[in-house]
């Protein structure tokens, strides 16, 4: 056998090992696990945790990874929204071996694409450590797991309890309570509701809530599926509630980013924000942090308020399909999703970055605030949970040609007959190539 040959028979013999170890990830009690994969290596991670607290999570996460592990990971971190825009041609393009992602529609959606690579292999070691839920949120059309379920963080209307107390405030259960409440706060020179579009996503939170407080959470999926109708007057009664809201939504909205409109809670300059439990990232100092509190979105008295849902998406990490340099890393890239399972690693970011909750069930909780362990709570009562508008609807139909414009447009003046913008949303949606 000639040198080269025995070289190249090491290197296969290598890297089946490092797969079976990556794989296996031999498992402690109820499934979680071990400390470490033998694999050593490289691979290539696209993230889009641009956010200063969130990247210094996966930065911990990485370190911990090579300490453990004695491999390397190289990170491309793109901005959050760019990163998300531009997926189905980054995935399709040159993209790295793996990279964070959403799960539910959006993932299944690049699945189909053939643009994700299924990982029911690494699966295997780590599921005993998640819920049947979560396995489901990962699971793709074809039956196959294409996720690490990382992290979720329930929406939620944020409040300072310090202010509340001051003026007297009370928290409002019904929408009723909530416009008198923000009368109130603009009479007390308050901006009733912190808001921050600049990016686009953060409106599709109104409008989900007020879809699935109005019509249900069955309309909500097929809608967002396309088994629905953008023209129906189901979508008609959303616009027209949410036009009693935008007197009191941050007129100064389009020009914001989430961070600056959650900092405006946090100077007191306005009384309520509703957004991801991220939104206590801004919260930097521990008293003001431990005078944030929320409260779900109010019902609207129609049959589905009883369905208590809530917007709780759950983030994922996936493996590339197209990336040039998988095949060569792919064993180091297994080991590190199997070490990213474990409840340990996923505190590291959370540590970081505490508005996102570990979704691994061995993940230590003592030490949980009061208001995430309500975050908990709030999410373990709700008979729904939703995932967001994008992530529960195609890529190419949420992003800054559909409905962040769509609804941009709306904002912009919400006195309009809604009926041509929704015909002008069906009408793209029409537009779109068939969904693989």
């Amino acid at each position: 056998m000639r040198p080269n040959d025995v070289a190249a028979m090491l290197r296969h013999a290598a890297v089946a090992l490092a797969i079976a170890s990556a794989t296996a990830c031999s498992t402690g009690a109820g499934g979680t696990p071990s400390a470490s994969a033998p694999s050593t290596g490289t691979f290539t991670l696209g993230s889009y945790h641009s956010d200063p607290a969130e990247r210094a999570g996966m930065d911990a996460i990485n370190a911990a990874f090579s300490q453990a592990t004695g491999s390397t990971v190289a990170m491309n971190t793109v901005d959050h929204n760019t990163f998300q825009n531009q997926i189905t041609a980054y995935l399709g393009g040159r993209p790295d071996d793996a990279f964070t992602w959403f799960s539910g529609y959006r993932m299944r959606f690049l699945a189909n694409q053939g643009l994700a690579s299924p990982i029911d292999d690494v699966w295997a070691g780590v599921k005993g450590n998640f819920t049947d839920a979560l396995r489901r949120a990962a699971t793709g059309d074809d039956g196959k797991v294409y996720g690490i379920p990382v992290y979720y963080y329930p929406w939620a209307v944020f409040y300072r309890k310090s202010v509340f107390t001051e003026h007297g405030y009370q928290v409002p259960g019904t929408w009723d309570e909530l416009l008198a409440l923000a009368t109130r706060m603009q009479a007390d020179g308050l901006v009733p509701l912190a808001f921050g579009n600049q990016d686009g996503w953060p409106a599709m939170g109104t409008f989900d809530m007020l879809n699935l407080r109005l019509n249900g959470y069955q309309f909500h999926v097929d809608l967002l599926a396309g088994r629905e109708q953008w023209t129906d007057p189901r979508v008609t009664a959303v616009f027209a509630k949410w036009r009693e809201l935008v007197p009191f939504q941050d007129g100064a909205y389009a020009g914001l980013k989430w961070q600056l409109a959650a900092d405006k809670l946090v100077r007191r300059t306005a009384g309520m924000f509703m957004l991801g439990l991220f939104a206590s990232q801004q919260f930097t100092n521990p008293d003001d942090l431990a005078d944030l509190d929320f409260f779900p979105f109010p019902t609207l008295g129609t049959p589905y308020d009883e369905e208590r849902a809530v917007e709780a998406p759950v983030n994922v990490v996936m493996l590339s399909s197209r990336s040039a340099t998988l095949a060569q890393n792919l064993a180091t890239a297994k080991a590190w999703l199997a070490f990213y399972a474990r409840g340990s690693t996923q505190k590291l970011f959370f540590d970081h970055a505490p508005g996102f909750l570990p979704a691994a069930m061995d993940a230590e909780t003592s030490d949980y605030s009061p208001l995430q362990k309500k975050a908990v709570e709030l999410v373990s009562q709700a008979g729904r949970l939703t995932q967001f508008l994008d992530r529960d609807t195609r890529p190419d139909f949420a992003g800054t040609n559909g409905m962040q414009s769509f609804l941009q447009r709306f904002l912009r003046d919400p006195n309009q007959d809604v009926s041509a913008l929704q015909a002008e949303m069906q009408r793209f949606w029409d537009s779109l190539p068939p969904a693989v």
